[in-house]
């Protein structure tokens, strides 16, 4: 079984910068695809940015130039820092795993956080 406890929502304005952070916890020796997802009020979920091992990033067209992330596997953490944040980037923000190498076993079970809010407004 896998923890992802995420943290750094909050409320800022317009142009204003946030770091989220997700760290895993459980018996893990590795995992294939840390990702970041958001959910706006009445919208689906959309996938942020996603970052397989042992580091290559993904990033949506919509936060490509202001977003960018990192994995410390050796924490089994993942990190957005997100600049120049707008409006638009409202959302409630969950850490996502996928493909976990247990101390045990390999499995592609995937995880969920319990996301954190992040909110952008003048």
């Amino acid at each position: 079984q896998v923890q992802l406890v995420e943290s750094g929502g909050g409320l800022v304005q317009p142009g204003e910068s946030l770091r989220l952070s997700c760290a895993a916890s459980g018996s893990i020796t590795r995992i294939n695809v840390m990702a970041w997802y958001r959910q706006a009020p009445g919208r689906q979920r959309e996938l942020v940015a996603r970052f397989s091992y042992p580091n290559t990033p993904e990033y949506a067209d919509s936060v490509k130039s202001r977003f960018t992330g990192s994995r410390d596997n050796t924490k089994n953490t993942v990190y957005l820092q997100m600049d120049s944040l707008e409006p638009e980037d409202t959302a409630v923000y969950f850490c996502y795993a996928y493909g976990v190498w247990y101390t045990s076993h390999y499995a592609n079970d995937e995880y969920w956080g319990q996301g954190t809010r992040v909110t952008v407004s003048s």
